[in-house]
């Protein structure tokens, strides 16, 4: 169903752009494109990404901040400054692969979202759910 969507609207987007119809057919596009995104289905949906995005991207700053806290303190822990160095440096490449997943985690957690928030609302303009 995610293929057929995407499909659909890569194809509507391509005509749009590649169409030599004139102005007069595009305005007819245009506001046919507009009367589906402003339907409270699809306005519904496109609420319910938004707000998980938000939560989503609240989680990034946390993991960045904990690892820079990590970070000082094993700079500031015991031992010769090498040590500490090497201690910094570790540290601060565990929470580097931390925030990269941390990040991944958030952009495919989005991404199904929107996808879900797709299906949704294909399924309320054909009258299902």
């Amino acid at each position: 169903m995610r293929g057929k969507a995407g499909l659909v609207v890569g194809l509507a987007i391509g005509y749009v752009l590649g169409t030599r119809a004139g102005r007069e057919r595009y305005e007819q596009i245009k506001g046919q494109w507009l009367k589906v995104w402003n339907m409270d289905p699809v306005q519904e949906q496109v609420g319910k990404v938004k707000d998980f995005a938000k939560s989503q991207a609240m989680a990034l700053p946390s993991t960045l901040w904990d690892s820079a806290v990590k970070v000082a303190q094993a700079a500031g822990s015991k031992g010769t400054p090498g040590q500490r160095l090497d201690a910094a440096i570790k540290v601060g490449q565990d929470s580097a692969d931390d925030v990269g997943t941390a990040a991944q985690t958030s952009a495919r957690a989005v991404k199904d979202a929107v996808d879900d928030a797709i299906d949704d609302a294909s399924e309320n303009g054909r009258g299902g759910a």
